[in-house]
């Protein structure tokens, strides 16, 4: 995928590490207009936002997108809830994936690909504490075994 066809956003960093991802799906949001001339202005956060199923409909939920200021009394509630575009297909696919216990729908990524919005949602099983720290141990040891490579490359 070429850079100039996407323009990220915002970015869950917390929710690779919260989750294990099991499975990924791109979706479109429903936007008024002052959230979009927000978004492209490179604002908008999904630190706590997650995703719900309901009534046949996917949301998306405490995601923030502040305000424009620009935009006056026109301008959009920061933490409302947005409606997510999936295929039924896809829908009922993440319907029967939630329905397992410990899984949770949580956005990844807010990004523009050509001109549209877009979300990468993910369907992700909550890490216990154990799993965290384990996760960190791996992460410093690659941290450590790549040092260790460039040292040696640089005798």
């Amino acid at each position: 995928m070429s850079a100039e066809h996407l323009k990220v956003i915002a970015t869950n960093r917390k929710a690779r590490f919260d989750y294990h991802v099991e499975s990924k799906v791109e979706c479109g949001i429903v936007l008024v207009g002052t959230e979009v001339k927000s978004l492209r202005a490179g604002k908008g956060g999904l630190r706590e936002a997650y995703a719900e199923i309901r009534g046949g409909e996917a949301w998306l939920i405490n995601c923030h997108i502040p305000e424009y200021q620009p935009g006056g009394p026109r301008n959009h509630d920061p933490l409302r809830k947005r409606k997510l575009l999936l295929h039924h297909r896809e829908l009922d696919r993440l319907q029967i994936q939630t329905q397992q216990k410990g899984m949770t729908i949580v956005p990844l990524k807010l990004y523009f690909r050509d001109g549209r919005a877009k979300c990468e949602l993910a369907v992700g099983r909550g890490k216990k504490y154990h799993d965290r720290r384990q996760a960190e141990r791996e992460k410093e040891d690659r941290r450590e075994a790549k040092e260790a490579m460039y040292r040696s490359r640089r005798r």
